[in-house]
């Protein structure tokens, strides 16, 4: 309690003084990747200044640090800001590992799509044909590639918890991936498969699990075998049961009522992620991740024209919006400052995280941002200013 009391004190000091309580901080500016080439040239000075200007003030109420780099042919920019931790007041650690969300089904989608490649996954049969234990026939229809493009109509398995505090209540509790698998199975489907778009982890969970059936490995093996050892991402783990994060990192935090009946930042940098898995429980860097968006859009982590499906829209609808469908298998496609930009933006308790590039690969994006309210509606101001800094506005 008395921690989480200085912690609140600190932050509303941090305010009134006007200003970022620490610095952006300089990041090192190579990767394995990038120092085999010709060094990168500057980063044009106006997009530099945007950057550096989005991160400005830091902490806030918002925002207690923000990690970020930039990348790609067009220039090269790092910095982070912000604080470590809010009981030390020490500056915010530029080489943190932090909960990359939903980013981690980029990772999934490539695993997939390179069992694919191989033969031992087909895109275009259904998930109920390699689990007809586990998917019933209610199901019979759903491919894998809907499953990848959230078109499959499963909707979401119940989980505990509807609000953040009963959500930190239960952030210890182990959910087997074929336990939430049933839950949305024992429910209607949402619409026919193919039909509609609805961005949802459960298609993500079965794809785990397929991942898991034809290679008769873990999927963690098989995303560490298959991408993190190859890529040299040393930073970067599937924690499974594992609340914490290990390495160094900079502690998220959530806005929830405390034990007080006040309402303030509480620590949330121990969570588990079994919730997530194969959707959303990868830990990592902002140098690993720039490294990965770099080789994956290069075809070097899926190689040929499997490739193409992650640059590939469904022509349909989302089912809640009536919008045209914005994701593809594993990423999502926005217009920014008048070109395509694609990536996945991820969000764990007290972290958002994001990957983004221009599909010719000239401006790379990574960014960890740790937000006070990292699952709300929103998306957080600092890592809007800084995707617009990077690309335009839409």
């Amino acid at each position: 309690m008395r921690n989480t009391v200085r912690a609140a004190a600190l932050l509303g000091t941090a305010l009134l003084l006007g200003g970022p309580a620490a610095p952006a901080s300089a990041l090192p500016a190579t990767t394995a990747a990038a120092s085999a080439s010709a060094p990168a040239p500057a980063l044009d000075p106006a997009v530099r200044a945007a950057l550096a200007g989005a991160l400005t003030g830091l902490p806030t109420a918002d925002t207690t640090a923000a990690l970020v780099r930039v990348g790609g042919t067009a220039g090269t920019w790092r910095a982070g800001a912000g604080l470590h931790d809010l009981v030390s007041g020490r500056p915010a650690d530029p080489a943190g590992r932090f909960r990359a969300g939903s980013v981690t089904k980029v990772f999934t989608a490539a695993v997939a799509l390179q069992l694919a490649a191989e033969g031992r996954l087909d895109l275009d049969r259904t998930a109920r044909s390699y689990l007809p234990d586990l998917i019933p026939a209610g199901y019979a229809r759903v491919t894998v590639r809907q499953l990848l493009n959230h078109t499959s109509g499963i909707p979401a398995p119940d989980l505990p918890g509807a609000t953040v505090e009963e959500a930190y209540a239960n952030r210890f509790l182990r959910h087997r991936p074929e336990d939430m698998v049933r839950s949305a199975t024992s429910k209607d489907p949402e619409f026919a498969p193919g039909t509609r778009q609805h961005y949802l982890n459960i298609g993500y969970t079965v794809t785990g699990l397929l991942i898991e059936r034809v290679t008769g490995d873990s999927y963690e093996d098989q995303v560490t075998r298959r991408v993190l050892a190859p890529l040299g991402l040393r930073d970067t783990r599937l924690p499974g049961a594992d609340p914490r994060i290990r390495g160094p990192h900079n502690h998220g935090y959530q806005t929830m009522t405390l034990d007080d009946g006040t309402t303030g930042p509480r620590d949330v940098t121990v969570w588990g992620a079994t919730d997530a898995w194969a959707a959303g429980d990868l830990i990592s860097s902002t140098a690993d991740l720039e490294r990965f968006t770099t080789a994956l859009f290069a075809g070097q982590v899926v190689r040929g024209p499997l490739l193409a499906e992650m640059f590939t829209l469904p022509d349909v609808v989302d089912h809640e919006t009536g919008d045209p469908a914005a994701y593809s298998a594993g990423l999502s496609m926005k217009k920014l400052g008048g070109r395509e930009v694609w990536g996945k933006t991820g969000g764990r308790w007290g972290y958002n995280t994001a990957i983004a590039s221009t599909r010719d690969g000239s401006r790379t994006l990574v960014y960890s941002v740790n937000s006070t309210d990292a699952k709300g509606e929103g998306m957080n101001e600092v890592a809007q200013r800084l995707m617009v800094a990077a690309y335009g506005r839409p």
